[in-house]
């Protein structure tokens, strides 16, 4: 594959302080690490070895010069407009708690430059802030909507944010619009009982399944797996005994291992998940959840590569 997979969305500076016991230790200090949903995922793709182009902002100050340097360095192509001078490059504040599980605080801008798509991509991922906040909100709906008739398979993370949208009824029915634009969605069971608090994971797949372009849809469950649901077809998959570091970008490298996953079993494109399997589903949710769970043993958002999820797992 030459053409690039297109992920759009916040490019930012995780400042991401130290884990409470280590704190209370007097060892930690906060850390500036490039981050953000979709640099996250880009990265991952890029390490998966799939050709991956970025459309976010971000601009030339030393937090800009930091994302870039990590994004060129990792193989991610930026599209035109993602480094703007004149634009002052987003922040979170991460807070891990004892258990390396991330809180955050976000100062950020989401205008992305022009959407295009990539002639022969064979998919584009969206999701997390970028659904949710405007201007770039309506810029990434109307996109999806204008290539709704290309052989492209469409991937959406959601992923909740009350600092950002704090009206859950508000962020679901977003997420319900953007979703029936996409083929496959990934939520988290924290994901779900913020947007859809007392529903069970199983009704709120069939929910999103109801529209006519959704084949599928997984909700990862921390240390307990995922669940893949799609048409006609369940599975669950546990999650590998690991140690966990923290669990910054640990959902951003499950969603590039199932991108991943997909291309490699033909999955995406012109298919667009259509007749998917039980056999294949449990593989590819399988694949992502042990790329997370190499995350997971690791600070920061540092996706594995192919050869690193080969060499812990197999193949």
């Amino acid at each position: 594959m030459s053409t690039p997979v297109l992920v759009i969305g916040e490019a930012l500076v995780d400042i991401v302080g130290p884990a409470a016991k280590t704190a209370r230790n007097g060892n930690g200090k906060a850390k500036a690490i490039p981050g953000g949903f979709a640099a996250n995922v880009a990265v991952g793709l890029a390490r998966m070895g799939l050709p991956t182009e970025l459309v976010a902002r971000f601009g030339t100050d030393p937090y800009g010069d930091l994302l870039g340097s990590h994004l060129f360095g990792n193989g991610v192509q930026l599209a035109p407009g993602t480094v703007d001078p004149g634009f002052r490059t987003s922040t979170a504040t991460a807070t891990l708690d004892s258990d390396g599980v991330a809180t955050y605080k976000f100062d950020m801008t989401w205008d992305p430059p022009e959407l295009s798509l990539p002639r022969g991509c064979p998919a584009i991922h969206t999701g997390s802030i970028a659904m949710m906040l405007e201007p770039g909100a309506t810029a990434i709906r109307e996109f999806l909507k204008s290539v709704a008739d290309q052989p492209v398979t469409v991937t959406l993370d959601p992923n909740a944010r009350p600092a950002i949208t704090p009206d859950p009824v508000v962020a679901w029915s977003a997420v319900r619009e953007l979703a029936a634009l996409s083929d496959l969605v990934k939520l988290s069971d924290e994901d779900c009982e913020f947007f859809r608090p007392g529903v069970s994971l199983d009704d709120i797949a069939e929910e999103l399944l109801t529209a006519d372009r959704t084949q599928c849809v997984v909700i990862t469950r921390g240390g307990h797996g995922a669940l893949g649901v799609g048409r006609g077809v369940r599975v669950e998959v546990p999650a590998p005994a690991i140690e966990v570091v923290d669990t910054v970008g640990a959902g951003d490298s499950l969603m590039a291992a199932l991108i991943a996953g997909l291309l490699a079993r033909g999955l995406l494109g012109e298919r667009r998940l259509a007749g998917l399997t039980s056999e294949e589903l449990r593989d590819v949710v399988d694949y992502a959840v042990k790329a997370a769970a190499i995350t997971c043993t690791r600070h920061g958002a540092d996706p594995p590569t192919a050869a690193e999820h080969t060499e812990k797992w197999g193949s």
